[in-house]
């Protein structure tokens, strides 16, 4: 598991308004563009040079494409991370204000002290 390269992945997708909207409505098809096109050139600033090691685990990407935060929450992504990221695709779908933001929390409410690190 790659605790960067997942990281890495919500925080590329979050800060481009594009890559949000493709990520809530084909997840599947933003995950495996994103992997295949940009997690080997996120360590290399010249296309020429790749890395093929970087790759997203099966739960990783399941989890992804799943839009389960807590899965990712529980595999180590950062959740500043993921409330930001959530926050731009489906804020828009409660009609209560914070409705969301207490929507993620409910979900996240069965975990306890210590948190999963979140370090990378």
């Amino acid at each position: 598991m790659s605790k960067y390269l997942l990281n890495k992945f919500l925080y590329t997708v979050d800060r481009d308004a594009e890559l949000t909207e493709r990520y809530r409505e084909d997840p599947a098809a933003l995950v495996a563009w994103w992997e295949s096109e940009l997690a080997g050139k996120l360590l290399n600033s010249i296309d020429a040079e790749q890395t093929t090691w970087l790759r997203l685990t099966d739960a990783e990407r399941e989890a992804l494409v799943a839009h389960d935060q807590v899965a990712l929450f529980e595999m180590g992504a950062h959740p500043f991370l993921t409330l930001t990221l959530w926050i731009a695709m489906f804020e828009r779908d409660f009609d209560e204000p914070l409705g969301m933001q207490l929507d993620y929390a409910a979900k996240l409410a069965h975990v306890e002290l210590p948190y999963p690190a979140i370090d990378t």
